[in-house]
């Protein structure tokens, strides 16, 4: 199941918020002691509505993520009880989260690998368990915040279940730190406000996904998928630049979804994305880019190995080689970490030292252009037409332009000028005219805010609607790492 789904938007959410409520009542009347608010209800009602929720697509994955949370459970009680065995905890604890992801998403890669030098190595067909990547480096950021004691070891095995399965993030981030929204499983609360904000960020989200990475993906599906044989210069630059959009607004909108849903029932994620195609170097774009996932590696791989103080070179691009191995088993990915790797590595010994000099618009033109060429990378899983394409794509075509590519740009006129537009801050920028015009914290200001937030609710909930009716293209792209 999908977010961006009639049957999650109009039965799921709808079922689940009937049962959030009833538990909410049982928790104030029936399981409330001493004046102490309960939780237990209205946890377990979205637990057991993260379960339906993952379930929906592999049922079976489902005891393999109870087995991970149970892990994850036993090593940390360990790791907080223990004095003199807590290391052992943590790196029996590593070992067996990484094994699992390690099986169910790499062991058929390696095995191919294997396979390829001669040894007679069957490669095993085990298909990728959704949400994996996200849950498993949740389960790690966990171990090793208790280790070091700057999160609390849960003690309730639901409470921990709660926040490995909460349907919010499960199967496509953001990465959530245990210590972000370990005060909040048990101690939350909901005004109308977080619901009013949480449900615009839903809508935001939700937009970014239908209206824009749906359609900008018929664009650059018509011009990558099928094959090169007639693909154009233009069409190969045009196609990779409807990707570079469709997988912003793919990735952000679901972020963005899952933030909404999360301040809707108390808790606060993360920002995942800062308008990362507004950047001025690669290093400013992955600042910007899946944040949550940039922290992790700093925090759990960089800073550990030495970060700036010993083996810098070494220690970006093990950082980077694991963050392109993160995205997928395939050497794509591996290839295109390790360029982001060289470029970031380069930047700090000579770009970055003369940043303030060269002129802005040059900067940003330099950083979009290699964005561009990395998600070119990241595209194509074989090698050949990745190689294929980006002969094409640096003028090897017969033919530099032809109507297609014309047709792709002109019919979708509207649908290029509306997406590069929201690339930009826009949110921000309009609340400043308003506050400008409006004056700050008025009633102007206000009516102004919530009438325009009201209109685009609707707006967006009606078109995707009706775009959703019958759609076939609406998985979204991070649900396969």
């Amino acid at each position: 199941m999908v977010f961006s789904d009639l049957f999650f938007i109009y039965a799921f959410i709808p079922a689940f918020i009937l049962c959030y409520i009833a538990g909410s009542f049982i928790d104030k009347h029936w399981l409330s002691d001493g004046g102490k608010e309960s939780f237990a209800a209205k946890n377990m009602a979205l637990v057991i509505f993260s379960f339906i929720f993952y379930a929906w697509g592999e049922p079976m994955y489902v005891f393999l993520m109870l087995i991970c949370v149970l892990i994850n459970y036993i090593c940390g009680r360990c790791i907080d009880s223990a004095s003199s065995h807590r290391k052992l905890a943590l790196v029996i604890g590593l070992v067996l989260n990484i094994s699992i992801l390690a099986t169910f998403k790499y062991l058929g890669f390696f095995a191919e690998q294997l396979q390829n030098l001669g040894l007679p190595v069957t490669v095993p067909k085990i298909a990728l368990p959704i949400g994996i990547s996200f849950y498993t480096f949740q389960s790690i950021s966990y171990l090793i915040d208790v280790y070091k004691k700057e999160s609390p070891v849960q003690r309730r095995f639901a409470d921990l279940l709660l926040y490995i399965s909460m349907f919010p993030q499960l199967i496509a981030g953001p990465i959530v730190r245990y210590g972000t929204v370990a005060s909040e499983i048990n101690k939350r609360s909901v005004n109308s406000k977080d619901i009013a904000d949480g449900s615009f960020r839903f809508l935001i989200g939700l937009g970014k996904k239908v209206v824009l990475a749906n359609q900008l993906s018929e664009v650059s599906d018509q011009l990558l998928v099928n094959g090169f044989n007639d693909l154009t210069t233009t069409g190969a630059w045009v196609g990779i630049a409807a990707f570079t959009l469709q997988i912003y607004f793919d990735f952000s909108g679901y972020s963005d979804m899952a933030i909404g849903i999360g301040r809707c029932l108390g808790f606060h994620f993360n920002e995942n994305f800062d308008h990362p195609y507004c950047c001025n170097s690669i290093s400013d774009f992955w600042r910007r880019w899946h944040m949550s996932l940039g922290s992790f590696f700093r925090d759990y791989v960089y800073i550990p190995l030495g970060g700036n103080r010993s083996h810098q070179a070494l220690n970006i691009f093990v950082v980077w080689f694991l963050t392109g191995m993160w995205h997928g088993a395939s050497w794509n990915f591996i290839i295109w970490g390790l360029y982001f790797g060289f470029i970031v590595m380069l930047e700090k010994y000579t770009l970055l030292r003369v940043h303030n000099r060269i002129p802005a618009p040059l900067l940003h033109i330099y950083s979009i252009l290699l964005v561009v060429i990395g998600w070119g990378i990241f595209y194509f899983v074989d090698i050949n037409q990745m190689l294929a394409f980006f002969k094409i794509l640096f003028g090897g075509s017969a033919v530099l332009h032809d109507f297609v590519t014309e047709s792709a740009l002109a019919s979708n006129f509207w649908l290029w000028i509306i997406a590069i537009a929201f690339c930009l801050p826009l949110r921000k920028w309009a609340m400043m005219a308003t506050t400008h015009i409006c004056g700050k914290d008025t009633k102007a200001e206000t009516f102004v805010v919530y009438s325009a937030r009201i209109i685009y609710s609707i707006a967006v909930l009606i078109l995707s609607t009706a775009l959703l009716v019958g759609a076939t293209n609406n998985a979204f792209l991070y649900t396969r790492f």
